[in-house]
């Protein structure tokens, strides 16, 4: 079989078990239930998924030698399985998996000797690398079938999947109560965002707060929103100029450009700004910076002063819960249809960019501000 076909397999096979792990030895059970659930480091299970499904097409290969710079026998590129496959099959199936490669994570990146369990990789949490690698020794070993156990983990990742649609759906109906009470007001809109805001791992919020702001007023204001970035994308990869990308309706070149910040704003990022400013192909009349954090004034003021040098682009500090407020009072009738745009666009960025942690955080304080709770 062809390594789609062998997903396809594993899938299939794992839809007909889904509620009953087909696993007998209780210790490689909890081991690859560990490695699917930990949610705070996917990298270990896309690694042991490209590792099985290499060995399940080429089973000459070693699972624990997933790099071809360790030469030799059994050698292959895990990466290669990774990216060429694993990232179709977990997008067509929608599986709670990073949509990125594991071998470009720090851990796992320029290794020149075969993973076994004498090795050390140092990542947090420990044990999912130890676990890891211990399934991968189990598979190399003969303790079990590759085949056995990527179907596990394949149908442990589609319970993961379907409980948490499940939660998903649950919060947003519960959400559908309430469209008959009284909408939220302003001040109660811009409180629950700032509960959102304060939640942990929430740095890509605020570049969701503005983007959403001009999905609902760019129609009114003549200007439109570029699409966002990837999270994790560096600017001098994309060629971004900031955060969020404005432009006139009708026209590509960027007139303002906001660059976010979950802490506080220093002259080495007026410096770089200015530097972009520089660099982009047209003028851009606004360059701001919209943080979580307090503002300096004198950063402030040292930001005023390049507006001559950049010939006429002003640079400016924002602060985010200032800048919401201040929209939502701006347009209030328009209030309602920006948490809906809010919502949504925090309900379609991948996990790892906004956790479902944060997703289901918002739902449920949503939720209890609109029942008056």
């Amino acid at each position: 079989m062809k390594p789609e076909q062998i997903l396809q397999y594993a899938y299939d096979k794992a839809t007909a078990t889904l509620k009953k792990s087909a696993i007998e030895d209780a210790a490689i059970r909890e081991r690859v239930d560990y490695i699917c659930r930990c949610m705070s480091n996917r990298a270990g299970v896309r690694l042991l998924m490209s590792c099985l499904l290499a060995k399940l097409d080429s089973p000459s290969v070693d699972p624990r030698k997933p790099y071809t710079e360790i030469g030799g026998k059994g050698c292959f590129s895990g990466r290669t399985y990774d990216e060429r496959y694993i990232t179709a099959f977990i997008n067509e199936h929608r599986l709670p998996v990073n949509p990125t490669t594991a071998f470009l994570t720090p851990v796992l990146r320029n290794i020149n000797r075969p993973l076994t369990t004498k090795v050390e990789l140092v990542g947090r949490p420990r044990d999912l690398y130890q676990k890891t690698l211990q399934l991968l020794e189990d598979v190399a070993k003969n303790r079990i079938g590759a085949d056995q156990l990527l179907v596990e983990v394949v149908r442990i990742l589609l319970v993961l999947r379907d409980e948490k649609l499940a939660r998903m759906a649950s919060l947003i109906e519960a959400l559908k109560h309430a469209e008959d009470a009284l909408p939220l007001s302003t001040e109660a809109i811009v409180l629950l965002i700032g509960q959102h805001l304060a939640c942990r791992n929430a740095s890509r919020l605020p570049v969701l707060v503005v983007a959403a702001a001009y999905q609902v007023a760019g129609p009114r204001l003549a200007e439109w929103v570029l699409p966002l970035n990837s999270h994790n994308a560096a600017d001098l990869q994309t060629g971004a100029i900031g955060d969020v990308e404005i432009c006139l309706v009708g026209e590509d070149a960027i007139v303002t450009a906001y660059e976010m910040k979950m802490k506080r704003i220093t002259r080495e990022d007026i410096d770089v700004a200015v530097m972009k400013i520089a660099k982009a192909p047209k003028r851009i009349h606004n360059y701001l910076f919209v943080t979580t954090d307090t503002i300096d004034p004198l950063i402030a003021e040292y930001a005023a002063s390049f507006y001559e040098e950049t010939g006429g682009t002003e640079i400016a500090l924002l602060d985010c819960i200032g800048f919401l407020r201040h929209f939502l009072h701006l347009f209030h009738r328009a209030r309602v249809d920006y948490l809906n745009a809010y919502q949504k666009l925090v309900l379609d960025e991948p996990d790892s960019a906004v956790s479902q942690t944060l997703k289901e955080a918002f739902l449920a304080l949503r939720q209890v501000a609109e029942s008056g709770e």
